[in-house]
């Protein structure tokens, strides 16, 4: 029950339905606010407790100072929490796990229970092992089932086992399309209220529902968690960024050269942390799926989230995709009662502001590495040729290829290796998904074939995908090109892009040739999308099947020929790009309110593979001793009703030395088991053969083989093995400190009692909100990290396990100070902790260097997870306590 200091309770009367709301015209100055900022007071409006939530705060977010820096904590309770199975099986297991420790401890194991809606989309584990034929799809799904049916079944028991908890089956969509598309209510009803729907996510692209109004991002699992037992999420009033949007997009650009235009423009203008919001005029002009693919590009650009407000286009979107009437009308009736409906004619207060014609967006792709690095798409072949010489000694390295049936080609640096159609980014867009199935029907039309060395794949978002391609009648022209459904997934864009044909990889790796892949997605760092390319590029669909038909990007797409004609006339781009009109016109023709029912209508159920699993009962999970999937973590080992005081650190010595933009796919686990690592030795220990390793993400319930691929991504640079790349350190514990794996030389120094430390750059923690870089961390015994400057949720992560953030003094550097990373470190002041405070700095004293390092532990709440040793530790003293 809320305190209702303001009283704010009242009621909506919409149709014959009555609802109890919390009015956000009882606080002064609510009606200047931003539209998320709203959002967010209605969130501590309706629960006020006197205690974590008080009136101050409410009044604290009534006077929002723009122009401050964020100084006032507030308790942000989430209407719900979605994840993918990547991240959510650990979630799981943590619970599981907390079930046990709970009942260890004394307690009712039922109390570990989701408090708020959980819902898991299993959209992370399909990856392209077959492709450019019919059957790939089904071929696909059956391997993946055959790889993960005890990830499979452990998660069909938490469905039974947790109330709130509902998960959707393999082959049905990405969970951010699921997301909008069905699960986000917008408004939310709930015991006889409604409110604004709000949501955390385990993923960094939570962010795509910002396009339907809902307020909500990425979290680690580690707070996903949290937040389902009922503990808000701590955070500071933001800032606001005002991006305001005029115009209408020219022809011959879709909405990836928008998003990747807006992506440079904010990462440039400096967003992390903060929240984005778009308003003015031209927002009305843009479709509900333009916005979820803004909205979905938010980490890219390191802002908090990325919203549009409510307005006509967000209902028109809420009924196609098959929402019910009392709910289109209470969506309206409760944004305009509570001034959350968007007037383009009302500026609204922001701290900053930014602005964009969207009439100068022109077309783009982005790369080689990051999302940030937009590449004028006629100037793409020139900007990799400059690029090229990081990746390769030579700019050219023809090298001959005979392929299963016999015929021979030559592959070259540049050859575009994989053409992906993928993620969820542009996969929930109609728009650039018919647009890439007209262009393929022009192609064929023409008789262009895609190049031979190029691995096809198309893995939509959703189901409603291939039910508008084939009311179109588009399927045989995708198909005919080698874009043939490889499944419904995230695919490609976390690196489950599966192998390449073996003589194009054998061919790569013996000319150590620079390759590429073009995809559909939103993420392009290093060593993510497979391990035989070293340079990604991230394009719109029609341009992913462009250049599947140019083959190489050393093509000049916009000006140079893609290929023959049957009279062996050139084609080009331009001849086979479909018009404005082209495109509205099959999405108009072929998209409709049945498919989104029929495609929804039973989306927990699953298949026959899917309810046949067997299931574990009981309200505790029986761990099996043999699974290398699933097992039970150490993380309340020993742990005690009441936690130990806090200890300053000594004697430690650092692990990694890192420079800047150390994203957490560098240091979490993902993508494939390299043979001869520490976790493919564990595997092959288990008894597991090569070919069924599966990769690190699949794995995540199994804190053994995360551990060992903890900072051993492929491109890793640790400078304190210089020469190395991967998952390399020198170990201290033995002379002359040898290089040896990261792991082995953890387990030595844990052996010897000796904490660990990393040193870093710029942007640490960059990239998804991949939990297990925080928990990777701590299990391999790394007790502080210091960093120039963090991403948000990373750092929040490192203290949800236990782990000091801390941030070298402004203007210095590991370099500047002369750290080399072979000195033995000691901190001190950490202790102040004890007494309630959060010192500012602590004394840092490596070698005969001395500095005072920044506590980047920014809120009370963070404060009482590091003291009990994490975020779970506090929660399960608070449920027992």
């Amino acid at each position: 029950m809320s305190a209702n200091s303001f009283d704010a309770r009242s009621s909506l009367q919409v149709g014959d339905e009555s609802y109890e709301i919390f009015k956000l015209s009882a606080v002064e100055g609510s009606e200047r606010l931003p539209y998320s900022l709203k959002v967010l007071l209605e969130n501590l409006l309706r629960t006020e407790d006197g205690a974590n939530i008080t009136a101050d705060h409410i009044r604290a977010l009534g006077n929002w100072d723009a122009t401050a820096e964020p100084s006032e904590e507030i308790q942000f309770t989430p209407a719900r929490v979605i994840m993918q199975d990547f991240t959510g099986v650990p979630c799981v297991v943590d619970l599981a796990t907390m079930r046990e420790a709970v009942k260890e401890l004394g307690g009712d194991p039922a109390k570990i229970n989701p408090l708020a809606p959980a819902e898991l989309v299993i959209d992370h584990s399909v990856i392209a092992d077959k492709f450019g034929t019919p059957d790939a799809f089904v071929q696909n799904v059956e391997i993946e089932y055959g790889r993960n049916k005890e990830r499979y079944q452990f998660l069909r028991w938490g469905q039974t086992a947790f109330d709130e908890f509902k998960v959707v089956p393999p082959g049905t969509g990405i969970v951010h399309q699921v997301n909008i598309e069905h699960l986000a209510r917008t408004v939310m009803v709930r015991n006889g209220q409604a409110y604004p729907d709000t949501c955390v996510g385990t993923d960094s692209h939570t962010t795509m529902v910002n396009g339907l109004g809902v307020l909500g991002w990425g979290v680690g699992g580690i707070e996903a968690e949290a937040a389902m037992l009922g503990q808000p999420v701590s955070m500071l009033i933001p800032r606001v960024v005002g991006f305001k949007l005029n115009g209408q997009l020219p022809a011959g650009t879709t909405a990836t050269d928008l998003v990747l235009t807006i992506t440079e423009m904010l990462r440039k203008h400096g967003v992390v942390g903060k929240f984005v919001e778009f308003y003015g005029e031209g927002v009305s002009a843009i479709p509900l799926a333009n916005r979820a693919t803004i909205g979905n590009m938010s980490p890219e650009f390191g802002s908090t989230c990325a919203i549009f407000p409510i307005d006509a286009e967000t209902i028109n979107y809420l009924k196609l995709t098959g929402r019910d009437e009392q709910q289109l009308a209470l969506v309206e009736a409760y944004a305009k009662e509570q001034g959350l409906w968007h007037d383009p004619s009302v500026e609204p207060v922001y701290s900053e502001y930014l602005e964009l014609d969207v009439s100068t967006v022109v077309p783009s792709i982005s790369g080689p590495k990051r999302p940030q690095d937009r590449v004028v798409l006629a100037e793409a072949a020139a900007k990799f040729a400059e690029a090229l010489p990081t990746y390769s000694a030579e700019a050219s390295k023809p090298t001959a290829v005979t392929a299963p049936d016999g015929s021979s080609y030559e592959i070259d640096n540049g050859a575009v290796v994989i053409a992906s159609i993928t993620s969820c980014t542009n996969t929930s867009n109609p728009s650039v998904m018919l647009g890439a199935a007209l262009l393929a029907k022009k192609a064929v039309e023409k008789g262009l074939t895609v190049k031979p060395w190029v691995k096809t794949t198309l893995a939509p978002g959703s189901k409603v995908v291939m039910d508008y391609y084939e009311k179109a009648g588009l399927l045989p022209y995708m198909e005919k090109l080698g874009f043939n459904l490889v499944g419904y997934g995230c695919v490609t864009c976390i690196g489950n892009s599966g192998p390449l044909p073996e003589e194009v990889s054998a061919a790569v790796n013996e000319a150590d040739l620079a390759v590429v892949s073009v995809l559909s997605g939103n993420r392009n760092f290093e060593g993510r999308i497979n391990p035989d390319v070293k340079m990604n590029y991230l394009a719109s669909p029609p341009l992913v099947v462009a250049y599947a038909l140019a083959g190489n990007m050393n093509v000049d797409i916009t000006r140079d020929a893609l290929g023959k004609d049957a009279d062996g006339n050139d084609v080009f781009l331009a001849d086979i790009w479909p018009s404005e009109q082209e495109v509205a016109d099959v999405v108009a023709g072929s998209i409709d309110q049945d498919m989104f029912d029929k495609g929804y209508q039973d989306v927990f159920a699953g298949d026959q593979r899917w309810q046949s699993l067997p299931v574990p009962t009981g309200n505790t999970f029986e761990w099996d001793a043999e699974s290398t999937y699933v097992r039970k973590p150490p993380y309340f080992e020993g742990m005690a009703k009441t936690p130990s005081p806090v200890t300053d650190i000594a004697g430690a010595r650092v692990l990694a030395k890192l420079g800047d933009s150390v994203t957490t796919d560098h240091i979490s686990p993902a993508g494939n088991i390299k043979p001869g690592t520490p976790a493919a030795q564990y595997l092959t220990e288990n008894g597991v053969e090569k070919r069924d390793f599966n990769s690190y993400g699949s794995r995540r319930g199994n804190h053994e083989v995360m551990i060992r691929g903890t900072f051993a991504n492929i491109r890793l640079r640790n400078q304190i093995a210089p020469g190395t790349e991967g998952g390399y350190t020198r170990d201290f514990t033995q002379a002359d400190g040898p290089v040896s794996f990261i792991y082995d030389a953890s387990q030595n120094y844990q052996a010897a009692g000796i904490p660990l430390v990393v040193l870093a750059g710029k942007e640490y923690g960059s990239g998804s909100s991949r939990d297990w870089a925080a928990k990777g961390t701590a299990l391999l015994g790394v007790k502080a990290v210091i960093a120039e400057s963090y991403e948000r949720i990373h750092r929040s992560n490192l203290i949800g396990m236990g782990v000091l953030p801390l941030q070298f003094p402004a203007g210095q550097t590991a370099d500047s100070l002369g750290l080399t990373g072979e000195e033995t470190f000691s901190f001190e002041g950490v202790t102040e902790l004890n007494e309630g405070r959060t010192p500012k700095t602590v004394k840092v004293t490596a070698g005969d260097v001395t500095f005072d390092a920044v506590v980047r532990i920014d809120t009370p709440g963070e404060a009482d997870y590091y003291r009990n040793g994490g975020i779970l530790q506090y929660v399960l003293r608070s449920l027992i306590g």
